[in-house]
Formats: structure tokens, C-alpha cells, sequence
């Protein structure tokens, strides 16, 4: 588990710079999935089908069930607050050649999809506190294979969606992102199984 730099994420040629410039990078980490350079197709596949409420540790699980208790409280999550409602949708600023790879279609994912490429995704979520983006990529290790790279981009809602994302931040850090991404590394070795990937 590695939290990177900024600069990992802005450095490289992203599509998702050009659809969100006004979104504020919340973090970027590496992702424990070493593979070849073909094997993108693998992770999305995995983030796509990912249960935080059932496969996470039980800290997580309580803290997801936490997380939707207070939204249903508040109403954070109303059908009123989310994409096409409170905010647009980040595919009415996808280019033409964009238009058509918006990726799996999938029954759970918490995201919308926005696009698929051979070496990047991204998918978007809206509730009442913020619209945010989860951006996956595909990178080169250093050690002549490859890894995915996550990266979460966010714009508050206002005063509520500021105070939401600092209250958040410490279990977000500190719990839910290292456990998750333990998890999606015990999922990676367990669909590869066991085997070391192929280089290029």
C-alpha cells in the first residue's frame, strides 16, 4: 500500500484532466496489482465487482453501514441530490471519441462509468456533499511490468461538502483506503493465482 504524489497523477497524459478541471485531486495511491501490460481489462473488472459492505475487513463494513445510516438521516443520498439532479453528469463533457467506451456495465458499482481505455477508467458518483470521480490507471512499475494507480477527485457541495470531506479524511487515510486496497491486492493474487504475472 503506497500513497503517492500529486505529481504521479497530474504528470501523466490522463484523459480525465481535460473532463474535470475544476475537481480538486483528493488522493492518489498505487495499487498492489502487478501485471502485464494487457492486464487492465483484469482490474477494472475487479474495482467494478468490489463490496466494501461484504468483503471488507468488519472496521470497514462498520464504517460503510456508519456512512449510510447518516445519509439516510440527512438525506445525503436522495435521488434529488445526485447526477442529473443537483449536478450534471461528466458525460456531457466527454469528447465524440469518448462518447462511445463508457465501460462495464454493472448492477452494484456505486459509480456511473464514464469511460474505458486500454490504460485508464473513470467512473462518477453525486450526493448532496460532493460529485466525485474515481480514476483508475495503468502504469509502468520501474521494473519492466505493471500497476494500477487510483485516484479520487472531488468537488464539495459548499460549506456542508467541505466539512464532510474533512470529517471523513482521517478514516478514509487511515482505515478504509489501506484495508480496501489490501483487499484488492488479496483479490489480485487470488485471480492470478498465485502465479507470477507475465512481463512484457
Amino acid at each position: 500500500m503506497l500513497k503517492l504524489r500529486e505529481a504521479e497523477h497530474f504528470s501523466r497524459p490522463w484523459r480525465i484532466h481535460e473532463l474535470a478541471p475544476d475537481f480538486r485531486l483528493e488522493d492518489v495511491w498505487a495499487l498492489p496489482t502487478p501485471g502485464g501490460p494487457d492486464d487492465f481489462g483484469r482490474l477494472v473488472d475487479q474495482m467494478t465487482s468490489f463490496d466494501p459492505e461484504r468483503g471488507s475487513s468488519r472496521t470497514v463494513r462498520v464504517l460503510f453501514a456508519l456512512r449510510w445510516k447518516l445519509g439516510e438521516l440527512f438525506g445525503w443520498d436522495e435521488s434529488g441530490s445526485g447526477l442529473g439532479a443537483r449536478v450534471g453528469t461528466l458525460r456531457d463533457r466527454l469528447p465524440a471519441d469518448l462518447r462511445e467506451s463508457a465501460g462495464p456495465d454493472v448492477d452494484n458499482f456505486p459509480f456511473d462509468p464514464l469511460y474505458l481505455l486500454d490504460d485508464e477508467f473513470a467512473a462518477e458518483i453525486a450526493n448532496s456533499t460532493m460529485h466525485g470521480v474515481l480514476h483508475l490507471g495503468w502504469v509502468e512499475d520501474g521494473d519492466g511490468g505493471y500497476r494500477g494507480q487510483m485516484a479520487i477527485l472531488v468537488k464539495p457541495n459548499g460549506l456542508l461538502g467541505n466539512a464532510y470531506m474533512a470529517a471523513i479524511a482521517p478514516f478514509r487515510h487511515r482505515i478504509v483506503y489501506p484495508r480496501m486496497i489490501e483487499e484488492i491486492g488479496r483479490g489480485w493474487r487470488k485471480r492470478s493465482g498465485n502465479r507470477s504475472p507475465e512481463r512484457p
